[in-house]
C-alpha cells in the first residue's frame, strides 16, 4: 500500500490542479486571440510540458519537484487581451518568457533582479491582474443567476467542508446546470490536436505580455514553489528547475503553452508526509502527477468544447472562484506594513484598471507606476540629515528588505 501511496497522491494533485484552473488557461488563451482549436492545443501543450518537466526533474534529482502551469500568468493574459500582432504575437511573447526563465537559471543576476522587486509591488501587480476575474462571479449572478447561483453555493459549501475540491465541485455544478438548461455541447473528439502557430515578435507583446508573464510566474509560482519544497526539508535545485521549465515552455509556446513552472499549491500535496512517510520516496508522486496531467491533457478538446458551450461569464466566474485565495494572499502581502503601502496601492489601481496604453497592457504600467511611486514616497520620507530617519518615522520591517513576496 505504501508503494501505491505516492502514486495516488500524485494523481489526486493532478486532478486538483487541472480542475481548479483549466478554465483560467482557456480564458487567457482566448483573450489573446486563440480560437477554440488553438486554445485546446495550448492546454494540451501545457499538460505535456508539465509531464516532461516533472519526469526529468523528479528522476534526475529524486525529489518531489512538482510542476504546474502558470495560473497567475493565465490570469494576466485575460487582463492583457489582444495585442498588436494578434495571437502569433502572443505566441512570440510566450517563447520570450521561456527564454527569460532559462536565463534566470543560467545568469544569477537576472534571478536576483526579479527578487529585488519589492514584495508589496509584485503582490499588488498580481492582485490587480486577478481583480477583474475575481469579480466575475458577481457579474455572472447578474447575467445568468440560475446557472451562477448553484455554482457559487456549491463552491461555498465545499470551501467549508472539503476545500481542495471546492473549485472542482463548482465546475461540476456548472456542467450540471448547463445540461439541465439544455445547452448544446459541441461534438468534440478526444484525439490530441496540437496546432502549430508561427511566433511573431512585436514590441507591445514583449512589453505587455512577455515581461509581466515572466515576472508574475517567477514571483507567483517559482519562488513560492521553491519555498514549499524547502519547508519539507528539500534542497531546491532551482537552477535546474528554471532551465528545464524554461526550455520546455519555449518548446511548448508555438503550440499555445504560455508557461510551465514550479507548482506552489499542489507542491504541498506531493512533498508532504501524506505522499509517503519516507521523504526519499516522494519523488514518485511528482512522476505520477506528470502522468496524470498528460492523461488529462488528452481530453483538452473536450474541456474546450465545454467552455465553448458555456456562457462566457459563467466560465470566467468559475475561474474567479479558483483565484480568490490567490487574490487574498496577494492583497495581504501588498498592504502589510506601511512604508510601501501607497506605492502598492498605485500599482494595484493602475493594474486593475485593465487600461492599455500604446498597445501595452496595464500590468506593465502598474509595475512602472508603482516603482515610480515608491521612489517618490521614499524621497518624501528621506532622512533630513546624516542618513538618520526622523523621530516619527516607522522603522522598516526586516521582512521587507527587497525580497519578492509571492502570492
Amino acid at each position: 500500500m505504501r508503494n501505491l501511496q505516492p502514486v495516488l497522491a500524485g494523481l489526486v494533485s493532478a486532478v486538483v490542479g487541472y480542475a481548479s484552473s483549466f478554465s483560467v488557461v482557456l480564458a487567457g488563451l482566448q483573450a489573446v486571440g486563440a480560437d477554440s482549436r488553438q486554445a485546446a492545443s495550448g492546454l494540451l501543450a501545457l499538460c505535456t510540458g508539465i509531464a516532461v518537466s516533472a519526469a526529468v526533474l523528479s528522476v534526475r534529482y529524486r525529489m518531489p519537484v512538482a510542476i504546474a502551469w502558470s495560473t497567475p500568468g493565465a490570469a494576466l493574459l485575460v487582463s492583457a487581451g489582444q495585442v498588436t500582432g494578434g495571437y502569433p504575437a502572443a505566441i512570440g511573447a510566450f517563447a520570450v518568457c521561456g527564454v527569460l526563465t532559462v536565463l534566470a537559471g543560467l545568469v544569477p543576476w537576472l534571478a536576483r533582479g526579479v527578487a529585488a522587486i519589492p514584495g508589496p509591488i509584485a503582490a499588488a501587480m498580481l492582485a490587480g491582474v486577478l481583480v477583474p476575474l475575481c469579480t466575475a462571479p458577481l457579474r455572472a449572478m447578474a447575467d445568468v443567476p440560475l446557472l451562477a447561483g448553484p455554482v457559487i453555493l456549491t463552491w461555498a459549501v465545499l470551501m467549508r467542508y472539503a476545500r481542495q475540491w471546492a473549485v472542482a465541485g463548482a465546475l461540476a455544478a456548472a456542467v450540471a446546470g448547463l445540461a439541465i438548461s439544455g445547452a448544446a455541447f459541441p461534438a468534440a473528439s478526444l484525439r490530441p490536436d496540437p496546432v502549430f502557430t508561427m511566433p511573431a515578435v512585436t514590441l507591445p507583446a514583449l512589453v505587455g505580455i512577455a515581461l509581466p508573464l515572466f515576472l508574475v510566474t517567477m514571483a507567483g509560482q517559482n519562488v513560492p514553489g521553491a519555498a514549499v519544497l524547502s519547508t519539507y526539508g528539500y534542497s531546491v535545485p532551482l537552477r535546474g528547475a528554471l532551465v528545464t521549465t524554461g526550455l520546455v515552455s519555449t518548446a511548448a509556446a508555438p503550440f499555445g503553452g504560455h508557461a510551465v513552472n514550479l507548482a506552489a499549491i499542489t507542491a504541498a500535496m506531493t512533498a508532504g508526509p501524506d505522499a509517503h512517510p519516507d521523504p526519499a520516496r516522494r519523488w514518485i508522486a511528482t512522476l505520477a502527477l506528470g502522468a496524470g496531467q498528460l492523461t488529462l491533457g488528452l481530453g483538452a478538446a473536450f474541456a474546450t468544447a465545454l467552455v465553448v458551450a458555456s456562457p462566457p461569464v459563467l466560465v470566467t466566474a468559475v475561474a474567479g472562484l479558483a483565484l480568490l485565495p490567490a487574490l487574498a494572499t496577494s492583497l495581504a502581502t501588498a498592504f502589510t506594513g506601511t512604508d510601501r503601502r501607497e506605492a502598492a496601492a498605485v500599482t494595484f489601481v493602475v493594474t486593475a484598471s485593465a487600461t492599455s496604453i500604446a498597445g501595452i497592457g496595464s500590468a506593465f504600467w502598474g509595475l512602472i507606476a508603482g516603482s515610480l511611486a515608491l521612489l517618490l514616497t521614499r524621497r518624501r520620507t528621506a532622512p533630513p540629515s546624516a542618513g538618520r530617519p526622523p523621530a516619527s518615522a516607522e522603522p522598516m520591517p526586516h521582512a521587507e528588505t527587497g525580497a519578492a513576496r509571492p502570492a
